[in-house]
């Protein structure tokens, strides 16, 4: 039997590939021999192992918020570290109880976008009051890497149904604010000077005043490159909003558009109209982030 062999055949001046019995073999890119050789890379440990590893001759914890299998297995999940061992349900009252950002995000289903995932996860960094989807129940959650088990998801057949129940909820909130500040006032009128209790009626009155600001200011915003539509460079983002996102390509639909208080879009200076829709959600969120969380 003839021995089979490995032929160069010339490609172009300077240039040549070997041909195998599996077909064309092309020669190693350098950077790849390099990279090899480099020794890297070498990435730092995420999470934390079983309790009884991390933490030697220290007693197991019986803290409820804590998870038994993680504490058994150890817990190398996305979480920040102060998070570690305790379980979801833990995790989740915990961000109720310190407080979301008051801006919610919306997103429409119509075409199973692969980037509703990336949104979720997105929300979840940044704390979003909730997260809507719009239309099919089912979406995909592949980006969200279940970070939508630390959110409040909550379902709407229709964009209009959507928008109906967010003006539902700001009037109640509204509505909520101006009743304690029809409460607080007269109070605060009888104390006599020197009243320790004027400082937390002082701080309750505040606090509801600032509840009926952000009601009475609220907006919704579609983000979407249309006609019309403002900079979000220089969009001064309300506190208390709901920002309209729609699929890849398409972008929101026009009743999403016609429903919205704002349009807003993102400056954009390459070749394409419009960036990945997961990165402009990113975007926009970071954008309300940097006029309003308090980061220190």
């Amino acid at each position: 039997m003839a021995k089979k062999c490995a032929l160069t055949l010339p490609l172009f001046p300077g240039a040549s590939k070997k041909v195998g019995k599996l077909g064309p073999m092309h020669e190693p890119n350098p950077i790849d021999i390099a990279a090899k050789a480099s020794g890297e890379p070498t990435f730092r440990e995420v999470g934390v192992g079983p309790w009884e590893e991390a933490h030697p001759g220290e007693p197991r914890p019986d803290d409820p918020r804590f998870s038994a299998q993680l504490l058994d297995e150890g817990d190398r999940r996305n979480v920040l570290d102060r998070y570690r061992y305790w379980t979801v349900q833990a995790i989740k009252a915990d961000l109720d109880a310190r407080g979301r950002h008051p801006f919610e995000v919306a997103v429409e289903n119509w075409t199973h976008d692969f980037n509703i995932g990336s949104m979720v996860r997105t929300a979840n960094a940044f704390t979003a009051n909730r997260v809507h989807i719009v239309g099919p129940h089912k979406w995909n959650r592949k980006g969200a890497l279940m970070t939508e088990l630390y959110q409040h998801v909550v379902n709407h057949p229709s964009i209009q149904d959507l928008v109906d129940d967010w003006h539902t909820r700001i009037a109640a909130e509204r509505a909520e604010a101006e009743r304690h500040i029809a409460e607080l006032e007269p109070q605060l009128l009888e104390l006599a000077p020197g009243d320790p209790r004027a400082a937390d009626l002082h701080a309750g009155l505040k606090q509801a005043r600032h509840q009926l600001h952000m009601a009475q200011h609220a907006r919704v915003i579609a983000l979407d490159i249309v006609p019309g539509a403002a900079p979000i460079e220089t969009y001064d983002f309300p506190e208390r909003c709901l920002m309209l996102f729609g699929a890849e390509g398409p972008g929101l639909s026009q009743k999403a558009i016609d429903l919205a208080d704002d349009v807003v879009y993102i400056s954009q200076f390459g070749s394409v109209r419009s960036i990945n829709a997961g990165a402009a959600a990113a975007v926009s969120m970071h954008a309300w982030i940097s006029q309003h969380a308090d980061t220190v």
